[in-house]
């Protein structure tokens, strides 16, 4: 067979790789990753995550060093590069996994229609669990409410786990380039935490994870002082896990159920991008929303200095580690969109820039279901920082462990401190209060309901 062409975008692994495999069959086949300058210059990806990539793409060099291959690396104009990368090798095939954002169908659209007859573009499978289309309504179009999605969710037929290519040859006279170190592609901003990124540091988590803490995952996850979620978030984003491979490996485990229905979330929020591509900036429910433009407001949330601990602590973990877990991610949205009425646009985007595992489906779909605007029928849902703070973080653990300021208080006031504990701490007073937040927006919406 003659050369093939293969484009790893969201797929950085060589295990479970539809696209890899099919591309492999060929005599040659060219392993290519192109750093796309529109992506890079986006301005949302921040240094750790943009550190977390390259990380992975050293990875995956040194795994398809040890199949006999390497990396072909590029940067500039994606459809450029992959085109004069197939036309120089030879290469009648172009292989890539299918992804569902507006971008990322965009430029797909460009590169087919840059290909004509020239090349062959073949998408696959690896992104999601099922894919978009295996999971459809019987009707027709795509799922809004996740309850039936996950009841045929469950049910549908899934792919074989694909293995990992015994051989992957490169063609002679392909210059391979490297991957570049963080200071050559964004100079002057250091990378935050240290989360080594890649397949085989993915798969080493999983292994550990699913021995170490899967059991306890459905009673300790909204635990935010115990850490216990996965962290595999980033490396599902970047696919150096294959979803596939962790839903098949976590199955029929004890803990298994809940995890594997958060990986059923995220095909959720992917097949409505996928027919919703407009989502990601445009409210998937309108409602009328009349967002307050609070500038100051959204400074205190981005700073983590809105005077309630539990935002605050959050907040200051996106900061310094690029992550927070999940419960924290409702109780800081329903903050900036319920008790400071600011668009959750504003909060979505700061998440893009900030977040090591940012997804544009998970992200901002999350969001919207926070705010009212998305798939959740309860769209007047309130988080109270407080009752949240005193649920998920008892001991104030969490709290003193990223607001310092606040460390040694007793637990009876670490939630909510006096006065004058925060004048003597350098703490700041609410931005707002809760109550009468929580009551403009029940009078804003005509509808009381109860606070989560």
């Amino acid at each position: 067979m003659p050369t093939s062409l293969l484009v790893f975008t969201r797929d950085l692994r060589v295990a479970d790789n539809p696209a890899l495999a099919a591309a492999a069959r060929a005599d040659r086949v060219v392993p290519l990753f192109v750093l796309d300058d529109a992506v890079l210059g986006l301005g949302t990806m921040n240094a750790t995550r943009l550190a977390f990539l390259l990380d992975s793409l050293r990875a995956l060099h040194d795994g398809l060093v040890s199949a006999g291959g390497q990396l072909v690396v590029r940067r500039g104009s994606w459809v450029k590069s992959v085109l004069e990368v197939a036309s120089s090798a030879g290469a009648r095939q172009i292989h890539l996994a299918a992804d569902v954002s507006g971008y990322a169908s965009r430029r797909l659209d460009r590169l087919r229609s840059a290909a004509g007859s020239r090349f062959e573009v073949i998408t696959h499978p690896g992104v999601m669990v099922a894919g978009p289309e295996p999971v459809r309504p019987i009707g027709g179009g795509h799922y809004q409410i996740f309850t039936p999605y996950y009841r045929n969710w469950a049910g549908s037929p899934r792919r074989a786990v694909a293995a990992a290519p015994g051989r992957v040859r490169l063609p002679d006279g392909i210059e391979p380039g490297r991957v570049p170190e963080l200071g050559e592609v964004r100079g002057g901003v250091p990378a935050q935490g240290s989360l080594r990124g890649g397949e085989a540091a993915g798969l080493a988590r999983m292994r550990a994870w699913r021995a170490q803490g899967l059991a306890g995952y459905d009673a300790g996850r909204d635990d935010l002082a115990a850490g216990a979620t996965s962290g595999l978030s980033p490396y599902l984003h970047f696919g150096c896990v294959s979803p596939l491979l962790l839903a098949s490996e976590f199955a029929g485990l004890p803990g298994g159920e809940p995890f594997v229905r958060q990986l059923a979330w995220r095909d959720f929020f992917c097949q409505l991008l996928a027919a919703r591509p407009q989502a990601a900036r445009e409210d998937y429910r309108p409602h009328g929303d009349r967002w307050h433009d609070d500038q100051d407001g959204l400074a205190a949330w981005r700073e983590g200095q809105t005077g309630y601990p539990v935002v605050d602590a959050a907040m200051r973990q996106l900061r310094r580690e690029g992550f927070m877990p999940n419960r924290a991610r409702m109780i800081v949205a329903s903050f900036l969109t319920k008790d400071l009425y600011v668009d959750w646009r504003a909060g979505a985007a700061h998440f893009m820039a900030s977040l090591t595992d940012a997804d544009v489906a998970c992200n901002q779909l999350n969001w919207q279901w926070v705010a009212g605007t998305g798939t959740d029928r309860q769209r007047h849902r309130i988080f109270s920082p407080l009752r949240q703070s005193r649920r998920f973080d008892p001991a104030g653990e969490y709290i003193a462990r990223y607001v310092p300021e606040l460390a040694g208080l007793p637990q009876a006031q670490i939630h909510d401190p006096s006065p004058g504990a925060r004048l003597s701490r350098r703490y700041p007073f609410p931005v707002v209060d809760h109550a009468a937040a929580a009551t403009a927006w029940r009078a804003r919406t005509r509808r009381a309901e109860p606070l989560e």
